[in-house]
Order: structure tokens, then sequence, then C-alpha cells
């Protein structure tokens, strides 16, 4: 384990699709469910909206790293804030990474149970698990070609679900009458709830977008990361049109709003209504793949935060340790204990346990997300030259963005119904603030 530098092997195509896998996850396969339910039809201008806001944080994320080479995430907040600062944001990131990753091995598990009904929630989750950290712990190479083929399957699958979904709702496909718009109008319209709705929902729609800074992560095995981040960035909005908007519209055309997500995901919901049994068994295999991508994307991050974190002496120097592959085994193997938590949590609560998870990673995400728009508003006047792929319309978009998301942070913060996982976020913050002092305290001496 002589290896003290992280391999740059990750080649654009890898990144591209990493890009595109990290946000395609449980947050639209199966969080769907809960967005259409809570705002009917209408929760595509969340996704839109937010899909708005991710692209000024791409935006800005990528300006740093180009204009900070080699910089990850936590190196660009920590040049911007200090240390302290970037401690909490650093050991955050990584809280906020191992909830994702129980809630997508979870999710996992619940699409095994399609086939396996009898069997535990717990135990296929342990399946899942050991299946993401074998993968892990191969070669970043080899890892980011496993990756590239997982999520290359998520998006082709979309795609043909949303051709196939619009046959169905326009009635091209032999002995299926067509539906039409009749779901958008009737069960109380196109926004059943109201336009607060839309914005109540966004904590959700945030969490489905949450991994897809991991590009900020990537940044240290990435080659070419000057030609590679701006291709990369530019596709966001496209992506999130094409990988959210339209299958929801699909979902919503094809199933009442408020009857969506009873039976498992809304995805293969709609192949079992509308009677193509053996595609539903494809789609629920092709589902399963997908989450375990987003699992797989999430022990990357999780393992290569805590490299940088050791690196900087903010966590333990053994997870700066590397297999002669260039692989953080110890960061693999801490994160793996997180995710054995998490199917104890299944084992106790299996019937809640979505709903426990799901809102505390949207909560991270926000503070994150805002705290990388903010290091770019303070260093954009401190760099060596402006970089031929920058914000647009600064400082304006970025204090919007940044304005906006705490907005949203702050609301679901003080929000009565968001209560107990507001005093786990609130929790998490003060305690990683005080062990920044403390770290702070012993680096001085």
């Amino acid at each position: 384990m002589a290896q003290q530098h992280l391999k740059r092997e990750l080649q654009p195509r890898h990144i591209r699709l990493m890009a595109i896998g990290g946000m395609i996850g449980t947050g639209i396969f199966k969080g769907s469910a809960d967005t259409i339910s809570a705002a009917g039809p209408g929760i595509i201008f969340s996704y839109l909206f937010a899909g708005f806001l991710l692209l000024i944080v791409m935006t800005a994320l990528a300006e740093m790293a180009i204009a900070y080479p080699g910089l990850n995430i936590q190196g660009m907040i920590q040049k911007a804030f200090g240390s302290r600062f970037s401690f909490v944001i650093g050991w955050l990131y990584w809280v906020d990474w191992i909830l994702v990753i129980i809630v997508e091995i979870l999710a996992g598990a619940s699409f095994l149970q399609y086939w396996l009904p009898s069997a535990p929630l717990w135990l296929l989750s342990l399946a899942c698990t050991a299946l993401i950290v074998a993968i892990n712990l191969i070669s970043v190479k080899l890892y980011g070609e496993i990756e590239f083929w997982l999520a290359s399957i998520k998006i082709i699958t979309l795609i043909l679900f949303i051709l196939l979904g619009f046959a169905l709702l326009f009635g091209l496909i032999p002995n299926h009458e067509a539906v039409y718009f009749e779901n958008y109008t009737s069960h109380g319209g196109f926004l059943p709830k109201g336009w607060g709705s839309v914005f109540t929902s966004l904590l959700i729609v945030v969490f489905s977008f949450g991994g897809s800074e991991l590009i900020g992560v990537t940044v240290t095995e990435t080659k070419n990361v000057e030609q590679t981040l701006p291709k990369v960035i530019k596709g966001v909005m496209f992506r999130v049109i094409l990988f959210y908007t339209l299958p929801i519209l699909v979902i919503s055309g094809l199933i009442p709003w408020n009857e969506i997500g009873k039976q498992g995901s809304p995805f293969v919901q709609v192949f079992s209504a509308t009677g193509l049994q053996g595609v539903a068994h494809i789609m629920n295999f092709v589902l399963l793949t997908a989450v375990l991508s987003a699992a797989n994307s999430g022990m990357y991050a999780t393992s290569r935060v805590l490299y940088s974190l050791a690196q900087n002496n903010e966590a333990p120097a053994l997870f700066s340790r590397l297999t002669k592959r260039g692989v953080p085994i110890w960061g693999i193997l801490v994160s793996c204990i997180g995710l054995l938590i998490g199917a104890f949590v299944a084992f106790l609560t299996p019937e809640h346990v979505f709903a426990y998870l799901m809102s505390i990673p949207g909560f991270t995400v926000l503070f994150i997300w805002t705290s990388i728009c903010l290091a770019q508003f303070k260093l954009r006047k401190q760099y060596p030259k402006i970089p031929h792929f920058h914000v647009w319309l600064f400082p304006y978009s970025t204090l919007f963005a940044a304005a906006a998301l705490a907005i949203i942070f702050i609301f679901f913060l003080f929000n009565a119904g968001n209560i107990i996982n507001s005093i786990v976020c609130a929790s998490i913050l003060i305690l990683l603030s005080l062990l920044s002092v403390l770290v702070g305290r012993k680096e001085s001496k």
C-alpha cells in the first residue's frame, strides 16, 4: 500500500455516464411515486425548477475545477471558507452519500422482492451490499467501465419507457385503448393540490438530483478535466427533461396520480396495469440494475471523500491508504458499516424506512449545493484567470441559486411536518461544527 495518490484512469465517457447515472436512481424509479402523489402531474414544474438550480450549481463547480486543477469539492470549499467549514462539508457529504447508498440498496432489495416476496428486506439488502463492495474493491478504471455500462442500461431503458409509454397513451399499440390527456385533466386536474404542493415537494426532488455533483469528487481521477466537464455540464437541463419530466408525464398520463405507488415502483406499475406482465419483469430487472448503479457511484463517492479528508488531516490517516490498484480500501470498508446499519434499520422498520431516509439527504444536498454557489461567488475574484467555461450572468445567477436553495432549506428545516428529520439534520450539523473546532485546536497545537 505504498501508493499515495489516486490514479487518473477515468475516461471522459466514464464521467459523462457517471454524471447521468448519479442522478438516475431511487429518486426517479421509486421516489417519483411520492412526488406525483404529493403534487399530481404538475410535479414536473418542481423538477424543472430544481433542474435549473442544478445547472447553475454544476456550472459553478466546473468553473472552480477548471480554475483550480486538482481540487475536489472539499478542496474548493476549503480554499473559499477555510478548513473548519470544509471539515463540516466533507463529513456532511460523506453522511449524505451513506444515507443515499442505504436508500438505493433498500430500493434494490425491494425490487428483488418483486420476484422473492417471502424474502425479508434486510436479507436482500445485505446481498446487494456485498455486490457493491466487491465492485468498488476493483481498480477505478474497471469501476468506471462497470458504471459506464450500468448507466447505459438505465438511459436506454428510460428512452424505451418514454417511447412505449407515449405509444400506450395515444393508442398506438394494438388492443390498448388510448387514454390521451384524461388523467391530466380528471382527478382534480394537472395541479390537484395547487402550486403550494409543487414547492413542498422540492425536498424529494432535490434528493433525486443529488449525486450529479459527484463529478466534483471525480476530478482528481479524471483525464482532460478542462475538456470533459463543460461537455458534461451543458447537457444538464436536457437530461432533466429526458430522464425526469417525460417519464413522469407518461406515468401520470397512464395511471391516475392518486393511484400511483400503491404497488411498488410506478414504472413497473405502468406495465402491470397495461397487462404487459413480461415487460414488467424486464423493467423490474432494469430498475434493480439502476439503483445498484447509483449505490455503486455512492460507494465510490464515500471512499474518495474519506480519502480527501484524511489527506487534509480531517480524518484518520488510515483512510488515505491505497491498494496497489489505487483503491482507498479502508474508506470502502467503513462505508460498508454504514450500509449494514441501513440493513438493520430495514429490519426494525421495513414499512417506513424509505420515508425516514429519503428526506434527510435532501437537506444535506441543499446545504452542499448552497455552499458550492457561495464558494464560487467568493473565489471568482481570486482566479488566476477566468476559465473559458464559466457561470453565465455572474453574479446574479449564482446569488439567485444560493438564495433559492437557502430559502428551501430554511423552509423545510422549520416545517412542522419535517420536525424529526429537521432535528436529525440540525444535530448532525451541530455535531460536525463542534468536531471541526476540536480538530482545529488539535492541529494548531
